[in-house]
């Protein structure tokens, strides 16, 4: 006997409940994006290599220790995307959209990082995000923020979740604070971690977001961000607060929040939630405005927010949140002998057609038919016998009272919209 295939470490199939949630996770975040005008896009699920490389650097941890990225058989260096955030804005270049802003996209599908697969964390993963390019005041990044609460709000969780908000400033901002933290780091480079004096010199702001003790201690004393911010750094996230304040969103400032990556400045955020261990962010978005000219575009801001659909999903459960829809329960259509199988096809495919789930089940034994029928979990059965055909009848049964009447072929939509 051959030996089993198993799924690849750090993906996972998805059927019956567990597909139906994923679904439920994308469609719901599908239709509250739509109520703020976005509408949905599906960029490729690879990229020349470049269009990562140039935009999350090639020192950065996605790209020097997690992306899947391969030679083509034309030579050309491919990599399968790690987020959907620069394939959105490559688009956006490369199919001339830029006179359309400010333009407001959705997206939901799968992404890559090789990473150590954990709870809530794989190898291919799903993100649902929105994007919003040409987005040049602080109400944009209200009202992407309060996008994101709609979308946890309608899946049950945004009493399980806390919205954690700073601000990077304006580029002057940031750039006097990095030499203000790089400086002072140094003073303390033998005690930090490993990864933290790799950071040092070219990704300083991601050292405030260690996880290592050591780290930790360290960052306690560091430099305040604000302490470095213009007057109209200041005024921008004065102006966030006061928008999520008249909205009634509730959010804490968190002075440690930042982004890594140069092209972020201003409003930075995640929601947080204490039912998921140490992966607690379940969405995170920040302002990122030099990202469309860095990637060869004209000098275009930009806003967005991603979310992991396995980690919602999973905090969906944890909180027992909205209850996600079954599938439609079918009505069963019997043909009791082959003669009847050609009439049992034409019924079901004219329920079918009315937007009924209709299943055929064909069996000689009506008993047995019957108990598949319970399986499905069906409450009406359509039963065909040969008499009954030649005189255009059918018999419905009610699977619940195990009532049964004889009805007219054309009279069964009226019966089963009353039935059901």
């Amino acid at each position: 006997m051959a030996n089993q295939l198993n799924p690849v470490r750090g993906t996972h199939d998805l059927f019956g409940e567990a597909q139906r949630l994923h679904r439920y996770v994308c469609d719901t975040a599908r239709e509250r994006a739509a109520c703020f005008g976005y509408e949905e896009v599906s960029p490729p699920i690879f990229e020349l290599s470049e269009v990562f490389h140039r935009t999350l650097g090639d020192t950065s941890d996605v790209v020097s220790k997690e992306t899947y990225t391969f030679d083509d058989r034309g030579g050309e260096s491919i990599t399968l995307r790690p987020e959907f955030t620069a394939s959105i804005v490559r688009g956006f270049i490369s199919n001339g959209l830029t006179q359309q802003l400010p333009y407001k996209s959705f997206y939901a599908g799968p992404a890559f990082r090789y990473e150590r697969p954990q709870k809530g964390r794989l190898r291919q993963f799903h993100q649902i995000g929105i994007e919003v390019l040409g987005a040049d005041q602080p109400w944009h990044d209200v009202e992407v923020i309060d996008c994101s609460a709609e979308v946890l709000r309608a899946l049950g969780l945004l009493e399980h979740v806390t919205l954690e908000i700073n601000s990077l400033g304006d580029v002057a901002s940031r750039t006097a604070y990095r030499e203000m933290l790089v400086s002072y780091f140094r003073d303390h480079k033998d005690s930090l971690s490993e990864e933290s004096r790799e950071r040092l010199e070219r990704n300083p702001l991601r050292i405030l977001d260690s996880k290592q003790e050591s780290d930790r201690q360290i960052v306690a004393d560091a430099p305040d961000m604000q302490s470095c911010f213009t007057d109209e750094a200041k005024a921008w996230f004065e102006k966030v607060k006061l928008g999520l304040d008249a909205l009634q969103i509730s959010y804490m400032v968190s002075p440690r929040l930042v982004r890594g990556l140069d092209y972020y400045t201003h409003t930075v955020f995640e929601w947080t939630t204490d039912v998921l261990g140490a992966q607690n962010t379940v969405l995170a978005g920040g302002r990122y405005d030099g990202l469309v000219q860095q990637m060869g575009g004209p000098d275009i801001p930009g806003i967005g927010w991603a979310a992991g659909v396995e980690r919602l999903s999973l905090a969906m459960q944890e909180c027992h949140a909205a209850a996600v829809p079954g599938t439609a329960v079918p009505v069963v259509v019997v043909p009791m002998g082959e003669a009847a199988v050609i009439t049992a096809l034409s019924v079901a495919h004219q329920l079918r057609q009315q937007g009924v789930r209709a299943e055929m089940i064909q069996h000689k034994n009506v008993g047995k038919a019957m108990k598949k029928a319970d399986t499905l979990g069906a409450q009406i059965a359509v039963l065909i016998g040969d008499d009954e055909m030649k005189q255009g009848l059918l018999t419905l049964k009610d699977l619940s009272s195990g009532t049964q009447e004889s009805i007219a072929q054309d009279a069964l939509l009226g019966y089963v919209t009353q039935m059901a």
